[in-house]
């Protein structure tokens, strides 16, 4: 008497044929592995630390009744801060911001006032040097103008006071945009391509002459993709931290958070390419397709600088895409030790892509 036919030992037949694929395919290792190694190398050896961007803040106490507060203000160089209490040190204290500046009357005739700086040790030190150098300027310039008869309307305090803070190179910023790059690469590329190939050379056809269910052969092939790209996700992140320094707050359990975030990304990621693969008619017609969902948010979504850098009426956009929030997500874990739970906006958007997503593959997939 025959046994019973078993479909998950048919499903994980499936995913080992296809994953054995996978691995034989040079553009899927290119595309999840090589594209985001080459840009984490590449950044990661001329980041040399933290970021460029000059932002501060000015301390509550200060003297706003000066000419040099509005002489500041006005300088294109330096990006303001209006945070205050403990969300500006939170702030310093990781970097996100340069100094906080402090303008004083010094009680002396000459000079009338006095310029103190508090920083982090999360800060590019060439940061508060580039500070320093314009407030410098900016005291000459007044001088030059209003002050010729004294020697300076202020001085600058040359020592910076620190606060404890972590170090927050480029590769902390980089590598999270880079891991989303793969992980949405492979989900729309490479499902799309798998399935509309599958169609084409009659595979699901075959598949329909064997028991096995349908669900199954389509669980299959995900896994096969899931397990790769999970794979990939370590390999990226090894590298970043192990040869970069890429920050995991936590150690393990951050790295066990991150790859949790990445799985639920991938899935969603997945859905696009079910959705590519059911609407484009030949195979020359998937990368435009394909192209459509993923280069706005290669450009937009903060994968290689910040949606701070874009227009404010762009970045409303910015942040209805899925990539920025498995990007700030990521961020979050890895650097600022934040947990899945605490992500609870990020993940949540997540979800209702996910949703409507699936909602739309499951109406427009096509088996032949």
């Amino acid at each position: 008497m025959k046994g019973k036919y078993n479909q998950f030992r048919a499903m994980l037949a499936i995913t080992k044929g296809s994953l054995r694929a996978i691995f034989r395919s040079p553009s899927a290792v290119i595309f999840s592995i090589a594209f985001p190694l080459v840009f984490i190398l590449v950044f990661g050896f001329i980041g040399n630390g933290g970021r460029v961007s000059v932002n501060v803040a000015f301390d509550q106490s200060s003297d706003t009744t000066n000419p040099i507060y509005p002489a500041i203000r006005r300088i294109a160089g330096i990006n303001l801060v209006t945070k205050t209490g403990e969300a500006l040190r939170e702030d310093l204290e990781k970097g996100r911001i340069t100094a906080i500046i402090k303008i004083e009357k010094s009680g002396l005739a000459n000079p009338p006032y006095k310029i103190s700086l508090t920083s982090s040790e999360a800060v590019n030190p060439q940061n508060i040097q580039v500070l320093q150098s314009i407030l410098n300027a900016v005291i000459a310039g007044i001088n030059q103008k209003s002050y010729t008869d004294a020697p300076t309307i202020a001085m600058i305090n040359n020592t910076v006071t620190k606060v404890p803070g972590r170090i927050y190179r480029t590769i902390d910023f980089i590598l999270p945009g880079q891991l989303g790059f793969s992980l949405l690469s492979s989900g729309v590329f490479g499902v799309a391509f798998l399935f509309f190939n599958l169609r084409q050379q009659l595979v699901l056809k075959r598949f329909y002459a064997t028991p096995i269910r349908r669900s199954y052969i389509v669980l299959g092939e995900a896994l096969s993709r899931v397990l790769f790209q999970m794979l990939t996700s370590v390999i990226v992140i090894g590298v970043g931290h192990y040869i970069f320094h890429f920050t995991l707050v936590h150690g393990f359990q951050t790295f066990m958070e991150i790859m949790v975030l990445s799985f639920v990304a991938l899935i969603l990621f997945m859905g696009f390419g079910f959705i590519v693969s059911s609407v484009a008619k030949t195979e020359s017609t998937i990368p435009p397709f394909a192209n459509l969902i993923t280069l706005p948010q290669f450009l937009l979504a903060g994968t290689f600088f910040s949606i701070e850098a874009f227009p404010s009426w762009l970045q409303p956009i910015c942040k209805i895409l899925p990539l920025t929030h498995f990007n700030n997500a990521m961020r979050n874990i890895s650097f600022e030790g934040a947990s899945l739970a605490s992500c609870w906006k990020e993940l949540g958007i997540l979800g209702i892509w996910t949703v409507v997503v699936y909602t739309v593959a499951f109406k427009t997939f096509k088996w032949e």
